[in-house]
């Protein structure tokens, strides 16, 4: 998997966020990590955060909206943007260093519209998202993707490749024209919509495995801080508004409308059963459900129309981001205090910083990203890292940091006495 080169277009980092500054904060330092020449960072968010933001002395677009509708949020962002190409990334999100200059760099060609990277699940390790499709009733199917290179997919009517709002990209111009996001859906479905629409033109994605963001997944007004629903009406209503976006017909509404409970119900069921939810819940969630699909389903939709550029706008207004050296800090649990303060300090001097705490023990590892700016690896000498590798192996620390390393180091940079160790 190689790096892209230094000729990327200008690019505009849209972050939404809304009564979580705390997340945001740590959204923003993984952020400023980054490497790209020609980046702008726009945040949207409530009144406190943009405060909180405007306070770092950046030159950053801070837009003050606290209105809970993340389609608005994100065409507000759009109109302030002023580069060739804009990327969305969540604020309970932490993007590697390389994101942004991999994310952005397929728009050399300018037959592509979208791009999209993959996702690491909460325990930085797994994924929680590679790539897929989407036709108009919102039923999805996998793609099959290399995992070492970027690839290109022709869309086709009622067909979109699927890209998550947690890590995407567009052309902004198209964007612009089309009207942005659907404003109507306030939440969930935002950029499956869009995408659908992309679609309708025939637009080329391109799936970037390199562009990797971690998503943490934070608490919201629709879910717990345990990822636990606590309203499925925007799920409902979001669905709905979709299917009448995309011409579908009663039948094919209600076929939806009933699979989509069915998949919520065994959600739910799991959910249950592992005991983070109470057995009340399940009715009173699906009852939340099926309202807001009715809901949705009568709702009178505005047409969507061109977005106009904000007059504040301007020109690009890039943030420093240059490429950093990368170090890797090694030890045991029981060092952790020790090392995490060395750490710290390294991230303090400019340095992207790889903590790994390995124990004589098989447990299962965890990567994590800390305010404090750096990423800490835990877990056994012999435990299982990435998921899709061997769940026990045979080997020593030295060794483990080693292999550890070289894994790392296809997406942040380490220590090159390390790698040729």
């Amino acid at each position: 998997m190689t790096a892209p080169g230094p000729d990327l277009p200008a690019t505009s980092l849209i972050i939404v966020s809304r009564h979580r500054a705390p997340t945001l904060q740590r959204c923003l330092t993984g952020v400023l990590q980054m490497a790209h020449p020609k980046a702008e960072i726009v945040v949207v968010a409530d009144p406190a955060a943009a405060a909180g933001v405007r306070a770092l002395g950046l030159p950053i677009k801070v837009l003050d909206f606290d209105i809970p509708n993340i389609s608005q949020a994100r065409n507000l962002g759009l109109r302030a943007a002023a580069g060739e190409v804009v990327a969305f990334l969540d604020d309970d999100a932490v993007p590697e260093p390389s994101w942004l200059a991999r994310l952005s760099a397929p728009f050399a060609d300018p037959a592509v519209m979208v791009a999209g990277g993959w996702v690491r699940a909460r325990n930085g390790l797994g994924w929680q998202w590679r790539a897929g499709l989407v036709d108009r009733l919102t039923r999805t199917a996998a793609l099959e993707v290399p995992a070492d290179a970027v690839s290109l997919h022709p869309a086709r009517p009622g067909r979109a490749v699927e890209v998550k709002g947690v890590n995407c990209a567009y052309r902004r111009t198209a964007l612009l024209e089309m009207g942005g996001f659907d404003p109507e859906l306030a939440y969930y479905l935002d950029e499956t919509e869009l995408n659908l629409r992309l679609a309708a033109r025939g637009a080329l994605s391109a799936v970037v495995p390199g562009a990797v963001v971690h998503h943490f997944k934070a608490g919201s007004r629709q879910r717990s801080a345990r990822r636990v629903p606590v309203s499925l009406a925007d799920v409902g209503a979001s669905t709905a508004i979709t299917l009448r976006r995309h011409g579908a017909t009663l039948a094919e509404t209600a076929a939806r409308r009933d699979a989509l409970i069915a998949e919520e119900r065994a959600k739910l069921l799991r959910l249950m059963l592992r005991g983070d939810l109470e057995p009340g819940a399940v009715p009173r969630l699906l009852d939340s459900l099926r309202a807001g699909f009715a809901e949705g389903a009568a709702r009178k939709l505005a047409p969507l129309v061109p977005l106009e550029p904000l007059p504040a706008a301007g020109a690009l207004c890039p943030v420093p981001l240059p490429p950093r050296p990368g170090r890797v800090i090694a030890g045991r649990p029981w060092q952790a205090r020790s090392l995490r303060r060395r750490a710290a300090d390294a991230v303090a001097a400019g340095e992207i910083v790889t903590l790994f705490l390995f124990g004589p023990s098989a447990r299962w590892h965890w990567s994590r990203y800390l305010p404090e700016g750096f990423w800490e690896q835990t877990g056994g000498v012999c435990g299982w890292s990435l998921r899709e590798g061997p769940r026990l192996l045979a080997t020593r620390f030295a060794l483990r940091v080693n292999d550890e390393t070289r894994k790392v180091a296809l997406l942040r940079p380490v220590d090159p006495d390390r790698l040729r160790r």
